[in-house]
């Protein structure tokens, strides 16, 4: 019932952009002034958009790719494709969007970017080399001369307009022109569907998908078809590849749901249903029903109440969703009213909750002080002077320490749940120079050899070793500091140090930067620190905004920090070094959790370069920055 209309949505929106590509291939300048989506207020003005794609050597791409800049919303606003691996949509307004890139012999990819901060920086884009041949949704393998492509125009017009015959008789000449693109077969199968010859439907998507197997909507069709005909197992199949073939779209997700929950995977089919509401910002609320039922059914009334209160006060005359939840309602109570004589429930799934937004967010710093031993006498001054000596030897040290870097990205949705999961692995460098008391210059050099340099999402996390430059005797100042007792940390007791930026102080520690050479906010920073009762070293450091920052949207950064003895037997030398850390920031409407694990630690310094040869390449890509930022 739900997804019958998603279909549809389907068919008239994604075909349109896939067929459409033939016809403007050839074209390098997109149609001006894209309609402006939800954004930025009060500087929406039109600007020119740079986007630059790169192939596996770094380099411009050396074949045309097809660019398409695709609205919050979903539209198709521009398309158009590279001239020596450049790009230009001109008069396009300041808001988001996702930029979608499909090149042969390369893998697609789906970027979303702000175009406010494209006044001040080009958008460039990483392709990776496919793999056994795979380059993702709507990837282009022959392109279709004028004559056919204005015959499956016209078909196309007479499906929308159910003019049935006059379809199947354009559809015939542009079959006999070329019987082996998959938009031919593909829309032949739609005009099989509507005439209600499944079997011939089906035959006409799966030829489609010999010529082009990630053709995404030949797979949507497909498992669609399949799971109304109940051959569930079949349809599951197709569904996982479209997800797989386009991770992005959220009527995969839809689907995937939908066969889930037939399956009677109800866990899942609610991780999907999040997933598909999330991907759609507000096109995909009709999964609404779907996982109010899979939520009902998995023992979670409540949420399942919520979910369809919200889509019935948005669709009133959805009488369907209006039955459902007067049902859903009245069995709600009649439980409550028996709720002394409940029967216990056969189901093996556990129940799951509607999460609240920030169940994403580890407890605050201040909301729980962990215990300390109360006959414990701390000396403040004298625990902060020790562990300020141990952050001098580390910035003595440290001339440069070389580590294997591996991230673990997730990014998170409005109800708290996982969406993506990216990883990178990189040869990462690290320096720290104070160039004046209480400033410091934190260089960070990443190398990745085998996959995108660039960080998931545009932005990058930097400064997690000079955390704890915090207790710097040129920066302890800088915090109001108090010593909640002896605790312990790992079965290691250690002295637990309450700090917060103070206002009257220069704030050294923390920076938000928007753009490589755009402007750097300072961010206020509170948090604790163990610090070893026997050497004094900082064990572990948690952070927490003092106050949001509205200005740049950042509602939530939470950090942590562990260190460790690392031995460089070459200089004898014994330094304490991040060995993981935690982030979890809410900026500028993305939400994400990261974890860094570091190892293979390398020392060298300034005068023993031959040391290490890793990050080479790193070296050129040298700049000043902010001590402790993350970077957009």
């Amino acid at each position: 019932m739900v997804l019958r209309t998603i279909k549809y949505l389907a068919f008239l929106a994604l075909f349109l952009c896939t067929v459409s590509l033939p016809r403007v291939v050839f074209a390098q300048s997109p149609a001006p002034n894209p309609a402006p989506t939800k954004g930025h207020t009060g500087d929406d003005a039109a600007i020119d958009m740079d986007v630059y794609v790169k192939g596996a050597d770094g380099g411009p791409i050396e074949v045309t790719a097809v660019v398409t800049l695709i609205a919050g919303t979903g539209q198709v606003l521009s398309q158009g494709t590279t001239l020596g691996g450049n790009i230009r949509f001109r008069g396009v307004a300041a808001s988001e969007y996702t930029i979608r890139v499909v090149a042969p012999g390369y893998e697609s990819v789906a970027k979303e970017i702000d175009a406010y901060n494209a006044r001040v920086s080009p958008i460039t884009i990483d392709m990776r080399r496919a793999s056994n041949g795979k380059t993702g949704p709507g990837s282009l393998h022959m392109l279709l001369a004028p004559k056919t492509q204005k015959e499956l125009s016209k078909a196309l017009e007479a499906l929308r307009v159910n003019r049935l015959e006059q379809a199947r008789s354009h559809l015939e000449v542009a079959y006999r022109k070329a019987p082996n693109h998959p938009a031919v077969n593909y829309l032949f199968g739609v005009y099989f569907e509507q005439i209600q010859d499944l079997e011939k439907a089906i035959a006409f998507w799966t030829q489609t998908l010999e010529f082009d197997p990630n053709h995404i909507l030949a797979l949507l069709s497909l498992s669609e078809t399949l799971m109304r005909e109940a051959r569930l197992h079949e349809a599951e199949m197709y569904v996982s590849r479209a997800v797989e073939a386009d991770p992005s779209s959220w009527r995969a997700h839809a689907i995937r749901a939908d066969v889930l929950f037939k399956e009677g995977l109800r866990g899942d089919a609610i991780k999907e249903a999040y997933h598909a509401l999330e991907l759609g910002r507000g096109h995909a609320t009709g999964v609404q029903p779907l996982l109010a039922l899979a939520l009902a059914e998995s023992g979670n009334k409540e949420a399942a109440l919520r979910v369809l209160g919200e889509y019935t006060r948005d669709h009133p005359n959805d009488a369907p969703a209006r039955k459902q939840l007067e049902s859903l309602q009245a069995t709600a109570a009649d439980e409550d009213d028996a709720a002394t004589e409940s029967r216990p429930t056969t189901s093996t799934e556990p129940t799951i909750a509607l999460p609240l937004p920030s169940n994403w967010l580890p407890p605050d710093v201040d909301e729980n002080v962990p215990p300390v031993e109360s006959s414990a006498v701390c000396s403040l001054d004298e625990v902060v002077q020790k562990a300020g000596k141990r952050v001098e030897e580390f910035v003595t040290n440290v001339d440069r320490f070389a580590a294997t870097e591996f991230l673990k990205h997730e990014s998170i949705n409005k109800w708290g749940l996982e969406t993506f999961r990216e990883t990178r692995k990189f040869d990462y460098v690290v320096s720290i120079k104070q160039y004046r008391p209480g400033y410091f210059d934190v260089l960070e050099y990443r190398v990745n050899k085998n996959s995108p340099l660039e960080f998931p999402g545009g932005i990058e996390t930097r400064g997690l070793p000079s955390m704890v430059l915090v207790f710097h005797p040129n920066n302890a100042g800088h915090f109001a500091m108090s010593c909640e007792g002896l605790g312990q940390w790992n079965g290691t007791p250690a002295w637990q140090v309450h700090f917060r930026q103070r206002p009257d102080k220069p704030n050294t520690t923390r920076a938000y930067q928007i753009g490589e050479n755009g402007p750097s906010y300072p961010v206020a920073l509170r948090g604790r620190a163990w610090i070893a009762t026997d050497s004094f070293q900082i064990v572990r450091l948690e952070t927490d905004l003092v106050n949001t920052l509205p200005e740049i949207r950042l509602f939530a950064d939470h950090t942590m920090v562990e260190y460790g003895p690392v031995r460089f037997k070459s200089r004898n030398v014994e330094m304490w070094l991040p060995q993981s850390a935690e982030v979890y920031s809410d900026w500028r409407g993305k939400r994400m959790h990261r974890r860094h694990s570091f190892s293979n630690f390398i020392l060298f310094s300034v005068d023993e370069e031959q040391s290490i040869s890793e990050p080479k390449t790193g070296r050129k890509a040298k700049q000043r920055i902010e001590p402790d930022s993350l970077r957009d």
